[in-house]
């Protein structure tokens, strides 16, 4: 029996054309794992994955839609949904990932800077998801390049109009050390909407944690891996046999 409402969301990570992976968010050091993300979503989905997680990492650094028609040739290849972000700054621009077949867009250093931007986001009709980006106990943005000074307890707050959450521990992000659990638990324990965790999966243990985890009442919403499938730490077919056979 599936653990109810955990889904995985393998990510697919888009820079300068090509899928990659970082660590920490470092666009110095970038791996690359194929030059045609789109022929890497589809052998995703070809091995099970129900849904994706696409960024586009060169717009998370600097705003826009760079990698735009990629996006759009993933969505409009891939039989499943995908939650597409980076650089989404605007409501046109969150509106015209949702145009180029994104079933929800996550929103991020926009979001936090703009008190207003969650509200038109509603009036607009984009279905949209939060990125709580988290170094220490602080919201970053801009690519994590910049710190907020939003605390983890002021940020879970002000998300109730959002589809859900992506919490990233910034610090465990492509290093396959295990989740960040003091965060997400913090995370779960306070938020309104359903939370998926993001950064430092590496094993079909650390999957079962993350599947069976509750705190006060509450279970995650799924997990989004990486690294630990391009680096072949973890296939996809085992992750979602694990996770099927984990008991809420």
């Amino acid at each position: 029996m599936r653990a109810e409402g955990f889904e995985l969301y393998p990510a697919v990570d888009i820079l300068g054309g090509r899928c990659v992976r970082l660590v920490r968010g470092s666009y110095e050091t970038p791996t690359v794992y194929d030059e045609d993300p789109v022929a890497a979503a589809m052998r995703l989905v070809e091995a099970g994955a129900r849904r994706l997680h696409v960024v586009d990492l060169d717009a998370a650094r600097g705003g826009g839609s760079a990698n735009i028609r990629v996006v759009q040739e993933i969505c409009r290849t891939v039989p499943v949904p995908v939650q597409v972000g980076g650089g989404v700054r605007t409501v046109e621009t969150a509106s015209a990932v949702l145009s180029a077949g994104a079933s929800r867009v996550v929103v991020g250093t926009a979001f936090w800077s703009d008190p207003t931007m969650s509200s038109r986001l509603v009036e607009a009709g984009v279905p949209f998801v939060v990125a709580l980006d988290v170094r220490g106990s602080d919201v970053v943005v801009e690519g994590w390049t910049e710190g907020t000074g939003i605390s983890i307890t002021e940020a879970v707050g002000r998300v109730r109009a959002a589809c859900a959450v992506v919490v990233t521990s910034v610090e465990r992000d492509g290093t396959m050390e295990g989740p960040d659990m003091e965060t997400i638990c913090r995370v779960l324990g306070s938020c309104e909407v359903p939370v998926i965790a993001s950064g430092g999966v590496s094993s079909l243990d650390d999957l079962t944690a993350l599947a069976t985890l509750e705190v006060s009442g509450r279970r995650l919403a799924g997990v989004v891996i990486g690294k630990a499938l391009y680096e072949g730490r973890l296939r996809l077919e085992e992750a979602l046999a694990a996770v099927s056979e984990t008991r809420p």
